[in-house]
């Protein structure tokens, strides 16, 4: 075999090379090869690349006096502009607003941005905030910075998913006097503070055709329950990941909204469903006569699904064809869930997916309070329930006590 000729290679060639070998994953007789040029010489460059022994000794090159000056310059203007961009999308709520709260914005964030350019984009003057500085802060501005301590402390254990009306209601039971809830929204817009927000993507879930038995709707969008384990509402949903899409089975009960059953698979076949149904029996023991509501899917209209269900007792609906709206809380429970749980997060592997369903679907039941339930949790709505069924046995004992 001819022996290739030899060649002057130059720093940046060799640097590439090796590259190739590193970082490419190519073999060195491949990379040799494609180049043209001796195995031998790169495996030795390769070599000293893993040693970190620098290829060849270059100094490094220097600019020109003007060019580093005029490089310098651009560098700061481009740092400007887009702090010019950034900054009003940041403040864009404060930008109307009294010269006071444009003090109290740029005070909140001094740290990240530059004061001059903060008052030039918020059209204040840099001497009239110093003159605020050196004023004792007023009752109100006083009140403003407790209040606004109290919302990030809510938010952060709520983990951002409250918004105004749920913000309102956790500081005035905090406070134990009402507060406003303008005066809490504003303060959220001001900085930063809102919570999470829907996104429009959906995956089919719900595969009708099949050759199963369909039941009527007997729900018929009755979703007042006066009790615990009357009517249950079920649903697919999904969640992605990293390995593929983890399947999530829930059922809701739908007297106090509360999550009672709930599997997870990377498959959304019928045994998903079932895992879910027997989690929800186990754990509830309703009587006979509860209502099952499910859409037309094959899971729930498959015959071991429905065998079990009659074996309970249990009372089938369904929803029309394509019509969510037959299964709306269940849907917005869904929905919720992607919100406060999922959209914000990445998930790396089905396992973490699980671990963070799970611990939502106990904050969602023991925390998180629910606009329908008068702004309580779930399980705060049926404890309080029962005791007061309990109170009610005990009243009508005592009473039957006295009469006899």
């Amino acid at each position: 075999m001819k022996a290739l000729p030899r060649r002057a290679y130059t720093p940046e060639f060799r640097d590439a090379a090796v590259e190739q070998v590193l970082a490419g994953g190519r073999s060195i007789a491949s990379v040799a090869r494609s180049l043209e040029m001796s195995g031998k010489s790169l495996a030795n460059w390769v070599y000293r690349a893993r040693k970190g022994e620098a290829l060849v000794k270059r100094a490094p090159a220097q600019p020109l006096p003007e060019l580093q000056a005029e490089l310098s310059r651009l560098r700061q203007e481009n740092a400007k502009l887009k702090l010019e961009r950034e900054i009003p999308k940041k403040s864009g709520s404060v930008l109307c607003a009294g010269v006071d709260v444009k003090y109290a914005w740029i005070e909140a964030h001094r740290l990240t941005y530059p004061t001059t350019l903060m008052c030039e984009l918020l059209l204040v003057s840099r001497s009239g905030l110093n003159a605020a500085r050196r004023r004792a802060p007023s009752r109100r501005s006083v009140d403003e910075q407790a209040l606004l301590a109290q919302i990030r402390q809510a938010q952060h254990k709520h983990r951002g998913r409250y918004g105004r009306r749920r913000m309102t209601t956790e500081i005035s039971q905090a406070q134990g006097r009402p507060v406003n809830h303008k005066r809490v929204g504003r303060l959220m817009r001001e900085y930063g503070l809102q919570s999470h927000k829907r996104r429009r993507f959906r995956v089919v879930t719900t595969d009708s055709r099949h050759a199963h038995p369909v039941a009527p709707n007997v729900l018929e969008r009755d979703f007042e329950a006066r009790a615990p384990n009357q009517k249950w509402l079920v649903d697919l949903t999904y969640v992605p990941t990293d390995e593929g899409w983890l399947y999530l089975a829930l059922v809701l009960d739908l007297f106090a909204r509360k999550l009672v059953g709930w599997a997870m698979s990377e498959t959304m076949g019928q045994e998903l469903t079932l895992c879910a149904l027997d989690v929800a029996l186990g754990g509830r023991e309703p009587d006979a006569g509860l209502l099952h509501h499910s859409d037309r899917g094959s899971q729930y209209a498959a015959k071991d699904y429905q065998k079990k269900l009659k074996a309970r007792g249990i009372t089938v609906s369904m929803s029309r064809k394509g019509d969510c709206w037959d299964n709306a809380p269940m849907e917005s429970v869904n929905g919720t869930l992607k919100v406060e749980c999922v959209h914000d997060a990445h998930f790396h592997s089905r396992e973490q997916a699980r671990q963070a369903i799970v611990e939502y679907i106990g904050y969602y039941n023991t925390e998180r309070r629910h606009s329908s339930l008068g702004n309580i949790a779930p399980a705060e709505f049926e404890r309080r329930w029962r005791a007061e069924i309990e109170d009610n046995d005990e009243s009508a004992r005592a009473k039957h006590r006295v009469t006899h």
